[in-house]
C-alpha cells in the first residue's frame, strides 16, 4: 500500500505540472481566430473539425451510393436529367458510363471506410473524449494532434480532386487489387485517379498514425489522480485498443501502397508478372498480385475493428447510462476487446479463400475466423444483460446504441457463413458479402457514430439536438438499413455478383424476381438517404439555435460532465477532479440518487460489501 501511495503522488505531481502549463498558457496568451478555430491545438476543436469533415464526406459517399443504386434498381431509366451533375460520365442514352460506375463503387467504399468511419468516427471521439474522460488538460501533443487533422484534410482534398480529373477517379473496387491498379494503361480509372488515390491514402495513414500515437501516450501518461486502468470508462479502453491496432496495422497498407506506386511509375515488379495488354507482352516478371492481397488484408481486417471498436465502446457507455444500471461484465468487456484485437491480426486470409491458397491453410484461417465470434458474442451478451430489467431511457443515442447491437448480431451471424471456406466458394464476390459487411461493419459503426453524436453533442456545442427529429432519424435509418441489406442476402445466395454494371445481360438474373428486388432495394436506399437529411438539418441547426444544454443532461458519471458548459482550452478552470470510483455506479443500493459521478469519494456514499469498493476506500484514505 505504501508503494501505491508513492505512485499516486508521483502521478499527481506530473499531472499538476501538465495542468499548470496549460493554465498559464491560456491565461496569458490571447489566441487569434486562426489559432483558435483553424490551426487549433485544442483537442475539442480538432474533434469538431474531424466530425464536420467526416459528415461532409458521409453525404458525398452516400450520394455516390444513390447514383449506383439508380443504375441497379432502374437499369432502363434515362438519367439525362443528371447531365449537369455527371457531365461526360453519362452516355448519349442517359446511362451511367460503365467505367464511371466502377469508379463510383470504388470511391464510395474508400470514403465510407476510411474518411467517415475511421477519421470521422475514431478521429472525432478519440480526440474529444480521451482527455475529458481520463482527466487531462489536452492530448499529450497538441501540435501532433493538429497535424493529424491537417494531414487528413490534405488527404481529403487529393481524393476529392481525383473525382474531377478527365480520366476519372480510381476504379477497381476499394481494395484496388493489381494488376488493374498497377497498370496506368489498363483503363481510364487506372490512370491519374489511381495515383491520387494512392497518394491520398499514404497521407491519410500518416494522419492516423500521428493520432494513434497521441491517443496511446495520453491514456498511459496523463490520467488524473486515481484514474487507474480499471476505473477507465469502456470508451477509453476501446479508443486505446483501437489506437494500438492502428499503429501495428496501418504501416502495412502504407508499404503496400508504396510498392504499388513503384510498380506504376518506376518499372518494378512487386505485383506484376507475365502481363499482356492488347496482345503486347510487358517486361514485368517475378511479381505476384497475391502479395498485395496479403498486405492489404493484413490492414483490411484489423480495419474492421478500427472502425467497430470505438462504436462498441461508446455503445457500452450509452447503454449503461440510459439503462441506469452498471455495465454487465466490465472486465469481460475489456477482455473481449483485447481478444478481438489479437485475433483480428491472424484472420486476414479468410478474404483470400479464392486466391488459390493451400486448403489446409484455408482451414486454419477458417478456424481462427470462427473463434473471433466468441469475444464478439461476449459483448452482445453483456449489452443485452445490461438492458435486462433496466430503467431504460429511450433517448435518440440509446436507440442508435440498441440498433447497433441488433445490427452487430444479425450481421455477425452471416460472418459465420462467409468464414466457412467451403461456403465461401459459392458466396464469394456476391451480394451476400455486401450485405454482411454493410450490416456488421458499415451500418453498425455508423449507428455507433450517430449514438455518439446525439449523446455528446451537448458537451461539444453546449446545446441540445431536437429529440423528435432524432427519433425520426433513427426509425427511418433503422428500418431502411434492414430493408436495403436483408434482401441482398437472398440475391447473394442465388449467385448475384457484386460490382457488375449491368446484370440484365444475364439470363439467370434478368427475371422478374431479381428486377423487382433490386428496385425495392434502391427505393429503400433512397428513403434511408433522405432520412439522413433530417439529421443534417438537426445537427447544424441545433449547433447554433438548439436550446442550451444542462451541465449533465444524461445524469452520467464520467468526468467530461464535470467541466464547464463551454470548457476552454485546458477543460477544467480549477484543479482536475480526483477519481475515487469506477464509471458505472448507477442505481447503487443506499444512494440518494441513481448515479454517483467518479469524482465523488466513496466515503460519501453507503459502504458496500464489494471487495472493489473496500479496496478503493483504503486508497481514498491514503490519498487524504
Amino acid at each position: 500500500m505504501a508503494t501505491a501511495h508513492v505512485d499516486i503522488h508521483a502521478h499527481a505531481h506530473t499531472h499538476d505540472a501538465h495542468g499548470h502549463g496549460h493554465d498559464e498558457h491560456h491565461d496569458h496568451h490571447e489566441q487569434s481566430f486562426l489559432e483558435k478555430y483553424i490551426f487549433s491545438q485544442d483537442h475539442k476543436v480538432i474533434a469538431k473539425q474531424f466530425l464536420i469533415t467526416g459528415l461532409l464526406w458521409a453525404f458525398i459517399g452516400g450520394g455516390m451510393s444513390g447514383l449506383f443504386r439508380l443504375q441497379l434498381g432502374f437499369p432502363d431509366a434515362d438519367l439525362s436529367i443528371l447531365k449537369p451533375l455527371l457531365g461526360g460520365w453519362l452516355t448519349d442514352k442517359g446511362k451511367i458510363d460503365q467505367e464511371f460506375y466502377l469508379a463510383l463503387v470504388t470511391m464510395h467504399g474508400t470514403i465510407m471506410v476510411f474518411f467517415v468511419l475511421t477519421a470521422g468516427l475514431s478521429g472525432t471521439f478519440s480526440n474529444f473524449l480521451i482527455p475529458l474522460q481520463v482527466g487531462a488538460r489536452d492530448m499529450a501533443s497538441g501540435f501532433l494532434n493538429m497535424l493529424s487533422y491537417w494531414f487528413f484534410f490534405i488527404s481529403s482534398v487529393l481524393m476529392f480532386t481525383s473525382i474531377f480529373i478527365s480520366t476519372g477517379p480510381a476504379s477497381g473496387g476499394w481494395v484496388i487489387y493489381p494488376p488493374l491498379s498497377a497498370l496506368p494503361q489498363a483503363m481510364s480509372g487506372s490512370g491519374t485517379g489511381m495515383t491520387l488515390w494512392l497518394l491520398s491514402m499514404a497521407i491519410f495513414i500518416v494522419s492516423s498514425l500521428l493520432g494513434s500515437i497521441n491517443y496511446i501516450t495520453t491514456v498511459i501518461n496523463l490520467r488524473t489522480i486515481g484514474m487507474s486502468f480499471t476505473k477507465m470508462p469502456l470508451t477509453i479502453w476501446a479508443f486505446f485498443i483501437t489506437a494500438v491496432i492502428g499503429v501495428l496495422s496501418f504501416p502495412v497498407l502504407f508499404s503496400a501502397a508504396l510498392l504499388l506506386l513503384f510498380d506504376r511509375h518506376f518499372g518494378t515488379s512487386f505485383y506484376l508478372s507475365e502481363i499482356y495488354i492488347g496482345g503486347e507482352a510487358l517486361s514485368n516478371v517475378g511479381g505476384s498480385p497475391v502479395l498485395f492481397q496479403h498486405l492489404f488484408w493484413f490492414l483490411g481486417h484489423p480495419e474492421v475493428y478500427i472502425v467497430l471498436l470505438p462504436a462498441l465502446g461508446m455503445t457500452s457507455e450509452i447503454i449503461a447510462t440510459n439503462s441506469r444500471k452498471p455495465i454487465f461484465g466490465y472486465k469481460a468487456m475489456i477482455g473481449s476487446m483485447l481478444g478481438i484485437a489479437f485475433l483480428s491480426f491472424i484472420v486476414w486470409a479468410h478474404h483470400m479463400f479464392m486466391s488459390g491458397m493451400n486448403p489446409f491453410l484455408g482451414s486454419v484461417f477458417m478456424f481462427l475466423t470462427l473463434i473471433i465470434a466468441v469475444p464478439s458474442a461476449v459483448k452482445a451478451f453483456n449489452y443485452i444483460t445490461t438492458l435486462w430489467r433496466g430503467n431504460i431511457v429511450f433517448t435518440p443515442a440509446m436507440l442508435f446504441s440498441i440498433g447497433l447491437v441488433s445490427l452487430f448480431i444479425s450481421g455477425g451471424v452471416t460472418g459465420i457463413h462467409l468464414g466457412n471456406s467451403a461456403l465461401d466458394i459459392q458466396l464469394h464476390d456476391t451480394y451476400f458479402v455486401v450485405a454482411h459487411f454493410h450490416l456488421v461493419m458499415g451500418a453498425a459503426s455508423f449507428f455507433g457514430m450517430m449514438a455518439g453524436v446525439y449523446h455528446w453533442f451537448p458537451k461539444m456545442f453546449g446545446r441540445m439536438m431536437d429529440e423528435k427529429m432524432g427519433y425520426i432519424h433513427f426509425w427511418v435509418t433503422f428500418v431502411g438499413v434492414y430493408l436495403v441489406f436483408f434482401p441482398m442476402h437472398y440475391i447473394g445466395i442465388a449467385g448475384f455478383p457484386r460490382r457488375y454494371y449491368s446484370w440484365t445481360n444475364f439470363d439467370a438474373f434478368n427475371i422478374p424476381a431479381f428486377v423487382d428486388l433490386n428496385m425495392f432495394i434502391s427505393i429503400a436506399a433512397f428513403l434511408t438517404l433522405a432520412g439522413q437529411l433530417v439529421f443534417g438539418f438537426n445537427f447544424f441547426y441545433s449547433m447554433f439555435r438548439g436550446r442550451l444544454a444542462p451541465a449533465n443532461p444524461w445524469n452520467s458519471n464520467t468526468l467530461e460532465w464535470t467541466t464547464p458548459r463551454f470548457p476552454g482550452h485546458g477543460n477544467w478552470e480549477g484543479d482536475i477532479p480526483t477519481v475515487y470510483r469506477w464509471p458505472y455506479d448507477y442505481s447503487k443500493p443506499g444512494s440518494k440518487t441513481d448515479f454517483i459521478p467518479q469524482h465523488i469519494p466513496l466515503s460519501q456514499t453507503p459502504e458496500s460489501n464489494n471487495e472493489h469498493d473496500e479496496h478503493d476506500l483504503k486508497l481514498e484514505k491514503e490519498l487524504v
